[in-house]
């Protein structure tokens, strides 16, 4: 079950920005190895760097005006199973003028967000002209914790229920069919939507991520005895 959608702007109080800049200004740094360079951790430098920047040469109020102007956004609450109850989920949703694109959601990584959409979402709205590629209605939600997606408050909030939010997105938003894309955990999650939805409403996956295991006794067996008798080729050994 979903409710209703409501518009969202970025809007980061100021005392959040000004106790971030209280933090910054009361950093201390530590000593370092010579030349060590990056082998023990961020070169001093580097770290004094960023400190230097975030304090005094990023304007954040500039960067958050752009990502409002940019991406338009959403919240709704979606009723998840498992006696998780409501979640605010916070997402981006772009439609293409072409009126039969095709739906995408796409689903951002860890430790990312959904900015990641940021610049490709231009290129998969607009309009073919000689029609060689294909326009797409593009919904990009931040994972229920991330972002400014409401958090779980219980335990046993599995891949399911993350996969269960993705596809009642977008139904809510009436798109009964629809595919996917996502990198790092929202490679997992998607991956986890076309195994319970696909067919249905899931209709294609595309990742940037490919995970894969040897097989074992246990988790494929017959996969692992064929291996024992019939050793990888060189090509096989190539592709892995």
């Amino acid at each position: 079950m979903s409710f209703v959608e409501a518009p969202f702007k970025i809007s980061i109080p100021d005392s959040d920005l000004d106790l971030l800049q209280q933090k910054l200004s009361l950093a201390t740094f530590p000593d370092e190895l010579e030349n060590s360079e990056w082998r023990y951790g961020v070169p001093l430098a580097d770290m004094k760097r960023l400190v230097t920047r975030w304090r005094e040469g990023y304007d954040w109020r500039a960067e958050e005006a752009k990502l409002n102007e940019e991406l338009p956004q959403f919240t709704r609450d979606i009723e998840v199973s498992g006696g998780h109850g409501r979640i605010n989920i916070h997402y981006v949703h772009k439609r293409s003028e072409v009126e039969n694109a095709i739906p995408l959601l796409f689903v951002h990584g860890w430790p990312g967000s959904f900015i990641e959409v940021r610049k490709i979402l231009p290129l998969l709205v607009q309009a073919s002209s000689d029609g060689k590629f294909p326009s797409f209605h593009v919904v990009a939600f931040s994972l229920p914790g991330y972002g400014f997606s409401e958090a779980p408050t219980k335990p046993g909030f599995t891949i399911e229920r993350y996969a269960e939010i993705g596809n009642k997105l977008m139904l809510a938003l009436g798109y009964n069919e629809y595919v996917t894309q996502g990198g790092d955990w929202g490679a997992i999650i998607t991956r986890k939507i076309a195994q319970i939805y696909g067919g249905k409403s899931s209709k294609a996956w595309h990742t940037n991520v490919a995970l894969a295991e040897p097989p074992t006794l246990t988790s494929q067996p017959l996969l692992y005895l064929r291996q024992l008798f019939r050793p990888y080729t060189a090509a096989d050994t190539a592709a892995l």
